[in-house]
């Protein structure tokens, strides 16, 4: 039922996502401190809040004449898009885990109606051992990245301690030796031309030609991403990866991704002691914004806002070091050695290569085309690793505290996904796994190792 004129163009990367070989969501899960009981008013919110949001969540993605998508505003009802299970009555938070995992895994697989928008919310009332009560939003990938999702999430959001202050976020700053700092001169030129020619030429080969081993990370079949998946969390402190960082002088995402390729590492030799050696690539998820925390929706939406809404994100192939052993190897200098491969791909304009890239793919063949690269370059790889910056206080729906925050990417074409999100303090590390292929619970044991495992190492630097 459309009932205003005109139709809105889908980006090029919405189309991408959304297309007959690819079909990406996410989901964001917060748990809260104490039971869902007040349901009117947070519906009320939704519906007066969270929906005017942004034109997108009440259009349907329809397809044009010549084959481009677009935006077709429609009515919406609220209660069309929110579901509350039930589970059995007067069970253990241990015992509901069971049934939170397999109903949060079945979100996972299920596929958005063509006639609606592309979004739920589901509200699961029943307490976990992780919160009194949870609610999931679904959000498909064409609706925009992590950073315009999380920003309309947390526009339905307020400080629990002041609601009347806004909600701040880290600094993100990013370690710089000296020559960085300096102009560029004639061989930092030569040094980001050598590196954008090579990494270009390289991912231009893993997305095409060379396929990663076959390894307890990857199963390698096809229509992975249609199996179904385990999710399982962690959490670090970040003071304790601060810690790391300052003992290195690296950057916060140097240390958790080489813990997490550390990890990785170290449940494929527990697995099979022949993994070891096996080639193994991930695909690490750049934003390629500029600006320093969230920008409030109605900034984005703006016509010329230096922060838009939408998918503004590069693919970066980042392979994971060999150790024969890494259980009596260095972790700091594994870290090291992440770190030194992560900052030659930044000085690096491949990223916007392989988005030139797909621009011309889409426009010769079409945006089906450009899906078709981006879905093989995803299984070509062994796994993806993707990060967001939470609030620094803790937020609250409707006078309920969250006490936790994790989201995961869906619909992967990969065995295994990665994603972390800061929250007061504290680094969540979400693992989606294909069911029956990994096994979540030595994985995440092994990154629990290889993060203690580094965080000793630091400790024992001399001061």
């Amino acid at each position: 039922m459309e009932f205003e004129e005109g139709l809105e163009p889908v980006s090029p990367t919405g189309q991408y996502f959304n297309s007959s070989v690819l079909s990406v969501s996410i989901i964001a899960v917060m748990e809260f401190e104490i039971p869902i009981n007040n349901l009117p008013s947070i519906m009320s919110l939704l519906k007066d809040v969270f929906l005017p949001i942004n034109p997108r969540f009440s259009s349907i993605m329809v397809t044009g004449e010549k084959g481009e998508k677009q935006w077709k505003r429609v009515e919406v009802k609220l209660e069309d898009h929110i579901n509350v299970p039930i589970f059995p009555i007067g069970l253990s938070p241990d015992s509901y885990d069971e049934y939170f995992d397999d109903y949060i895994s079945k979100i996972a697989m299920n596929h958005f109606p063509h006639n609606k928008p592309l979004w739920e919310i589901h509200i699961v009332k029943y307490p976990t051992s992780n919160a009194a009560g949870t609610i999931i939003f679904k959000l498909h990938h064409a609706l925009g990245d992590g950073y315009s999702l999380m920003g309309a999430l947390l526009s339905s959001m307020q400080r629990a301690d002041n609601p009347s202050l806004p909600l701040t976020f880290p600094f993100r700053q990013r370690s710089e030796s000296k020559s960085d700092r300096l102009s560029r001169g004639v061989s930092q030129l030569v040094s980001l031309i050598f590196n954008t020619i090579h990494d270009f030429g390289w991912s231009m080969l893993k997305s095409t030609l060379i396929e990663d081993d076959r390894t307890p990370i990857r199963s390698g079949e096809k229509g992975v991403e249609l199996q179904p998946i385990s999710i399982s969390t962690m959490t670090f402190s970040l003071d304790h990866i601060k810690f790391i960082k300052d003992k290195l002088g690296v950057t916060i995402n140097d240390v958790i991704t080489g813990i997490i390729f550390i990890g990785t590492r170290l449940y494929m030799q527990e697995v099979s002691q022949k993994s070891s050696k096996a080639d193994s690539t991930a695909i690490v998820l750049l934003s390629t914004r500029t600006v320093k925390g969230y920008k409030s929706v109605k900034e984005m939406i703006k016509p010329e806002s230096d922060t838009p809404w939408g998918n503004q994100f590069g693919l970066l192939h980042v392979s994971l070091p060999k150790f024969t052993n890494l259980k009596s190897s260095n972790p700091l200098e594994f870290v090291l050695k992440v770190h030194k491969i992560i900052r030659k791909k930044r000085n690096s304009s491949s990223v916007h290569l392989t988005g030139c890239l797909l621009s011309i793919m889409k426009k010769l063949k079409g945006p089906e085309a450009a899906s078709k690269y981006i879905h093989r370059a995803s299984s070509y790889s062994s796994m993806s690793i993707s990060n967001m910056i939470g609030p620094v206080e803790q937020m609250a729906l409707v006078k309920h505290p969250v006490k936790g925050l994790y989201f995961m990417t869906l619909k992967v074409p990969q065995s295994l996904t990665i994603t972390m999100v800061s929250y007061m303090g504290n680094l969540r590390v979400a693992v989606g796994s294909e069911k029956g292929f990994l096994d979540p619970h030595k994985f995440k044991s092994c990154v629990i190792n290889a993060f203690e495992m580094t965080l000793q190492a630091a400790h024992d630097i001399p001061t």
